[in-house]
């Protein structure tokens, strides 16, 4: 199956393509698409690792769902088009990183300018039924992208995984903890940031570890 995402990536993942799940998963997306509104429009599904090469990687952010609302999504996890209001999560984001690395919270939630620099983007499930969150959950993607994330851990060495809540800390149970490091907190939802996700000083973390190992730090 040619599936159209970045060349480091396809030559990692390609064994999935032919796989029985995804070829179930396409079929299911393809039908979503004819049938209903989904979200992020089909040329921006693979756009975390079309913006992040393999060999660029250095952070890996884990999400669930895409945004489900029009014009929102654009393949990034946490991140919207640029016009549209910053959701409640992003936005106790930046204000994390504003009391963690004194950085003033931009008036753009697009985050493409993290994904340049090294960060994976990765959402658990890649596309969403318009105004129907976890409607594409179950269906093959979660298996696929537990692959990305063992692929991470297996084949290089050194990355920062950030796994904000449950459900991103339980997608991290693959990732080999003395090669890599790991940083958990509670979600950045407003339901939850207050329980620890506000002050877990992820980001001067993230840098500091990267400048021990000789990397580039983030511009976040």
């Amino acid at each position: 199956m040619n599936v159209k995402i970045e060349d480091s990536w396809k030559s990692r993942l390609e064994a999935q393509f032919e796989k029985d799940y995804f070829v179930k998963l396409v079929q299911f997306v393809k039908d979503e698409y004819q049938s209903a509104t989904v979200y992020p429009p089909g040329k921006y599904i693979f756009n975390a690792f079309n913006y992040c090469s393999f060999e660029e990687v250095k952070v890996v952010i884990i999400g669930q769902d895409p945004y489900h609302g029009k014009r929102q999504a654009n393949g990034l996890c946490f991140s919207v088009n640029e016009g549209i209001n910053t959701p409640p999560s992003l936005v106790n984001i930046f204000k994390e990183i504003k009391a963690d690395l004194g950085k003033e919270i931009p008036a753009t939630g697009n985050l493409e300018r993290w994904a340049t620099q090294g960060v994976l983007l990765l959402n658990a499930t890649l596309t969403v039924r318009a105004n129907s969150p976890g409607s594409h959950q179950n269906k093959g993607w979660e298996v696929f992208t537990d692959e990305v994330i063992k692929v991470l851990s297996e084949e290089k060495e050194n990355l920062v995984f950030l796994l904000w809540g449950a459900y991103a800390q339980r997608k991290g149970d693959v990732i080999d903890r003395s090669k890599h490091l790991v940083l958990t907190s509670a979600h950045p939802s407003p339901f939850s940031a207050n329980r620890g996700f506000l002050g877990n000083r992820h980001f001067s973390k993230t840098n500091q570890y990267l400048r021990e190992k000789n990397k580039p730090e983030i511009d976040w």
